[in-house]
């Protein structure tokens, strides 16, 4: 029942894609909407690292048919990350910064954690919050982008707010793993209120995979 169900709505969703942008829709780009809804039902039937093959051919097959479509798509994310690192980073002298592609490696040394707002088309980040060192009693960390990889590795010396928005991916936290669309996760550590160091991160992605791990 499960899989007939996954079917109908990658079956609905591919209907409404070509109701919504049918003027602008070749042969090219039906082929390309093929491979994404593919890589849909592949992520959600837990294959996933196919599933993320099938949707980066399909985003590429797009790129190339929809050059100007895809652009408006970054335009837009890219005006929502300054809308939103304004209201989240209510201090001044964080570092802000805007890539087409980003790889953010601090798991293998110890770091110096800093309230950061990043951008990207391609990114990657390994957090590990052991070999963190942070500046301020509370850090404020936003990733948003395109497509984008996330590990962050908690640990009891911080508490963390995490609220994270996946439209086409998958979430994990812990033991437990949700795969497809519109993935959520909002979680706070329960001695955030009265820790003395605090972290909060924001991530948001149109197509990502964001593993959280428990200390």
């Amino acid at each position: 029942m499960d899989k007939r169900n996954r079917l109908i709505a990658i079956g609905l969703i591919g209907i409404g894609c070509v109701m919504i942008f049918g003027r602008w829709i070749g042969s090219f780009s039906i082929i390309a909407l093929l491979f994404l809804l593919l890589g849909i039902y592949r992520t959600t039937s837990g294959k996933v690292k196919q599933g993320y093959k099938l949707l980066g051919i399909g985003a590429v097959l797009l790129l190339l048919d929809h050059l100007l479509l895809v652009l408006g798509i970054c335009l837009i994310s890219l005006g929502m990350f300054f809308t939103k690192s304004k209201r989240v980073q209510r201090r001044e002298g964080f570092m802000q910064k805007q890539n087409f592609s980003s790889r953010f490696d601090w798991d293998r040394a110890p770091w110096v954690m800093h309230s950061l707002s990043a951008w990207h088309v391609l990114g990657e980040a390994n957090l590990d919050l052991s070999l963190a060192m942070a500046e301020d009693k509370e850090t404020v960390m936003l990733f948003q982008g395109i497509f984008g990889d996330m590990d962050i590795h908690l640990s009891d010396e911080y508490a963390v707010e995490i609220e994270a928005f996946v439209l086409f991916g998958s979430i994990e936290f812990g033991n437990q793993r949700d795969t497809g669309m519109l993935n959520r996760l909002n979680w706070k550590s329960a001695n955030y209120e009265s820790c003395e160091q605090k972290l909060k991160i924001s991530i948001s992605y149109l197509m990502g995979d964001l593993d959280v791990r428990l200390s």
